[in-house]
């Protein structure tokens, strides 16, 4: 199982508001070689982290599934998924900066490793209610590799204070 967050809080390059920036990174995510598309989450609007003066961000999840015999490197998949957000107009600088698409590797398979690029599981994933949210919706009896603890209980810890339900 692969899940990858995807979120948005400023217009596309070709003006497209985040929601449907978000749902044509879906498409783009679903053309990933190697995998084939499972499930998308209900899309969730959020408050910047840490809290600022911009745009509330559209959140979402999608779950991968590998293609039987296919290997799939995280450094390569990662650099597949900076491909999608450059493509998309992002632009890499500042962080926490707002941005027309980002998009984060949370799990690969349960592997985890600290090095090198990407840490897997994603570092900061179970500290955020507006990644755990989707990601419940795609993957609901979730436990985060090499620390045991369920998506639920997660999710239990975390301030889902500000975070709505856009669309199914």
């Amino acid at each position: 199982m692969i899940l990858i967050a995807i979120g948005a809080n400023l217009d596309g390059p070709d003006g497209a508001p985040p929601l449907d920036t978000c749902r044509a990174a879906v498409r783009a995510l679903a053309e990933l070689p190697g995998t084939r598309l499972a499930a998308v989450s209900r899309w969730y609007q959020s408050k910047p982290v840490p809290p600022s003066g911009q745009p509330d961000y559209v959140n979402g999840v999608v779950r991968l599934e590998r293609v039987p015999g296919a290997a799939i490197d995280p450094a390569a998949l990662l650099a597949d998924l900076h491909a999608i957000e450059a493509r998309f107009g992002r632009r890499r600088g500042e962080i926490n900066a707002a941005r027309t698409l980002d998009l984060d590797l949370i799990d690969l398979d349960g592997i985890v490793r600290d090095t090198p690029d990407p840490v897997l599981p994603h570092p900061r994933a179970h500290l955020r209610a507006f990644v755990l949210l989707p990601l419940l919706d795609v993957a609901p009896d979730w436990v985060r590799p090499g620390g045991g603890e369920t998506g639920r209980a997660l999710l239990a810890a975390t301030d889902r204070t500000g975070i709505v339900v856009l669309t199914a």
